[in-house]
């Protein structure tokens, strides 16, 4: 990658770019640093031809990210506190919306902050050790990384507030249970197991990838009418595409398919 950070740590290999956050010795806290780091990684993967799909995790083993660093938020004021919501908001939401498939490997804690990353993320794929949480309320203040927005839409409204308001923790196995993560995994593997996942999900047409994730997106936010025209809209172009033809040779031909993303 063309940056380097000192508190995430950039890694593309097999199509596939691993985002780490990396400081370990703080649980992977979100301070304004790091989530500026986060911003500039994520748009250095969308631009990287190379990497076609992201697994993003923290380093260590106890956390994912353990929330933000409460030292640096006990000092905003009004202004303040609007800024590093909206300078989490916008490094999440550019995430979720970049076109590549985003997987969240949560091998500890995702409390907070780090929940909020995770809910960013397409899929999310948890250790039995991984625990899950927003806190904030514990703390006199609310989510503000997108957690009262995502939450509700991943887990239903009722299940979110329970989380939100008691600021509770849940084990992964509760996440799994109501829809939270996709997979739990052994204690260690998280990585590997979003790794094969994501390994898993590029043998499909690139082109396809990236527009069903555009049908989700827009679908997520719109009227089931408005939804439903982007999706043939989005199915039409699709058949314009070298990858359907091949797609659909190799299936009757009996054979892998070789997609090029044209």
């Amino acid at each position: 990658m063309p940056q380097s950070f000192e508190n995430v740590i950039v890694e593309t290999r097999d199509r596939i770019a691993t985002v780490i956050v990396n400081r370990p010795d703080r649980l992977n806290a979100l301070n304004a640093a790091t989530v500026r780091e986060l911003d500039r990684a994520f748009r250095d993967v969308a631009a990287d031809e190379e990497a076609l799909g992201v697994v993003l995790t923290g380093a260590g083993e106890k956390a994912f990210v353990a929330g933000a660093d409460i030292a640096e938020l006990a000092q905003m004021g009004p202004i303040d506190g609007v800024a590093v919501s909206r300078l989490g908001q916008e490094a999440f939401r550019f995430l979720e919306s970049m076109g590549k498939p985003v997987i969240a490997a949560v091998n500890g804690f995702a409390l907070g902050g780090g929940l909020e990353l995770a809910l960013a993320c397409h899929l999310r794929v948890a250790a039995e050790r991984a625990r899950f949480g927003l806190p904030e309320v514990k703390l006199g203040i609310i989510p503000g990384y997108g957690g009262t927005v995502r939450l509700p839409r991943i887990v239903g409204r009722g299940r979110a507030l329970e989380l939100i308001l008691t600021g509770e923790m849940i084990d992964a196995a509760e996440a799994h249970r109501i829809g939270l993560v996709n997979r739990v995994v052994a204690n260690g593997t998280a990585l590997d197991e979003a790794l094969a996942l994501m390994t898993k999900i590029l043998a499909n047409g690139p082109v396809a990838l990236r527009l069903a994730l555009e049908s989700v997106d827009h679908g997520w936010d719109a009227s089931l009418r408005d939804g439903l025209t982007l999706e043939s809209s989005l199915f039409g172009l699709l058949a314009t595409t070298g990858d359907m033809r091949e797609g659909m040779t190799a299936f009757l031909e009996k054979r892998e398919p070789r997609f090029t993303g044209r």
